[in-house]
C-alpha cells in the first residue's frame, strides 16, 4: 500500500499497518545481518518495541514475517481473481496471469522489490522458510482453485486442467523471480516484464522437441 492510500485509512488501521511494516523491515534486516536462526522472536519484538502478543496478532511465526512481501502479492492475486472480468474467449491461464500482474501493480512502488529480494535470498539458505513457502503455495493454489470453481464455468467440470493452469502460473512466477533476484537492479516493473516473458514461454515449453 502506497503512502497516499495509507493516509486515507482510519488512524487505528494506519497504526496497525505501520507496525506490521516495521516488523517486516526489521525482521528482514536482522535476519540478513545475523542469520535467521541468530535472531530470536524476543529480539525482533524488542527491536520494534512491540510485545509478542502484538506480533502474533499479525504473524504466525518468524517464517511468516520473513516471507510477508511475497505472501502479500499472492493474497492480492486472490483478491484480483475474485473481481476480474475475463474477455470473451480468454483462456483460464491468461486470466490467472492478468490477475497476478494486476496484483503486482498494487504492490508498493518503493521498498517492496527490495524486501522480496531479501526474503528470497533468506529462503534460499533457510530450510524452515522454504517449507513455510511450500505450505503457503499449496494453500494459495487451493484457494485460487476455489475461486475459479465458484466464478467460472469449467467445461465438463474439468478441475484437473484448472489446477494445472494454476500450478503452471506458480512455476512461471518462480522462474521469473529466480532470474529477477539475480539480475541487475530488481524493480517491480522488471519483475512484471519477467513474469510476462515466463508466461509467454509456457505454450512452447509444452511442445519443446528433444533429439
Amino acid at each position: 500500500m502506497d503512502a497516499m492510500d495509507l493516509d486515507r485509512l482510519p488512524l487505528r488501521e494506519r497504526k496497525k499497518l505501520r507496525t506490521r511494516q516495521a516488523l517486516v523491515d526489521t525482521a528482514l534486516e536482522l535476519f540478513t545481518e545475523r542469520g535467521f536462526e541468530g535472531v530470536t522472536l524476543d529480539a525482533l519484538c524488542d527491536a520494534v518495541e512491540v510485545s509478542k502478543r502484538t506480533f502474533f496478532r499479525t504473524f504466525t511465526s518468524k517464517e511468516d514475517v520473513a516471507m510477508a512481501p511475497t505472501q502479500d502479492l499472492w493474497e492480492a492475486f486472490l483478491e484480483e481473481l475474485e473481481v476480474c472480468e475475463p474477455a470473451p474467449g480468454q483462456t483460464l491461464f491468461d486470466v490467472l496471469r492478468d490477475a497476478l500482474l494486476a496484483a503486482l501493480g498494487r504492490m508498493p512502488a518503493e521498498g517492496w522489490a527490495h524486501r522480496v529480494v531479501l526474503s528470497r535470498r533468506l529462503a534460499g539458505r533457510t530450510p524452515s522458510m522454504d517449507a513455510h513457502g511450500l505450505a503457503f503455495c499449496d494453500r494459495t493454489s487451493r484457494a485460487a482453485l476455489a475461486v475459479v470453481r465458484r466464478r467460472f464455468a469449467l467445461p465438463g467440470g474439468d478441475e484437473l486442467r484448472a489446477r494445472l493452469a494454476i500450478d503452471v502460473l506458480v512455476a512461471a512466477f518462480h522462474r521469473a523471480v529466480e532470474a529477477w533476484v539475480e539480475g541487475p537492479a530488481p524493480t517491480r516493473g522488471r519483475l512484471a516484464a519477467g513474469l510476462g516473458l515466463a508466461c509467454g514461454a509456457v505454450p512452447e515449453s509444452l511442445t519443446l522437441a528433444v533429439r
